[in-house]
């Protein structure tokens, strides 16, 4: 697994949401954008990550920075989360991890005793000119807000 690090260009990638509308990240110039990976929807981490999101939606608005979450998850058990849990920003459907391999979150990972490949929790904060600004890799589920929200403040 090669992550990318902080100065890279973010690589271009258009993804659907949870609609199906195709996003891309072109078209957020201007804006830092927050990607962050998580392995699959409605689980119990990824759900204290997205919900440390949501309500921080208001702080990091202030803060120019668009947030999405990627996961390999189809298109259409994305919606499920985002009503379950009432989520305020997109989430984008990764199913064959082509995006993840871009930016080094997809490999091997151990969870009970049993390896498998999967999507790493790392986030990337992308600048308002397509570079990436600063990898979080050292973060709990439950302050991944703060870490990033923290970050943004200076």
């Amino acid at each position: 697994m090669n992550t990318l690090t902080a100065g890279a260009a973010a690589p271009a990638f258009t993804l659907p949401n949870q609609d199906g509308t195709e996003i891309s990240l072109s078209d957020l110039a201007g804006k830092k954008v927050l990607v962050y990976f998580y392995p699959k929807a409605l689980t119990p981490g990824c759900t204290t990550q997205a919900c440390g999101l949501r309500d921080s939606k208001e702080e990091l608005d202030a803060l120019n920075t668009v947030v999405f979450g990627v996961s390999p998850d189809p298109v259409k058990r994305l919606p499920k989360f985002i009503e379950k849990h009432q989520l305020n920003f997109d989430l984008l459907s990764d199913e064959d991890h082509s995006v993840a391999d871009q930016f080094g979150v997809w490999g091997r990972k151990k969870f009970m005793g049993k390896e498998y490949d999967g999507i790493h929790r790392i986030s990337f904060l992308i600048d308002e000119n397509g570079q990436i600004e600063k990898v979080f890799d050292k973060f709990k589920t439950s302050n991944h807000h703060d870490v990033v929200v923290d970050y943004l403040k200076g």
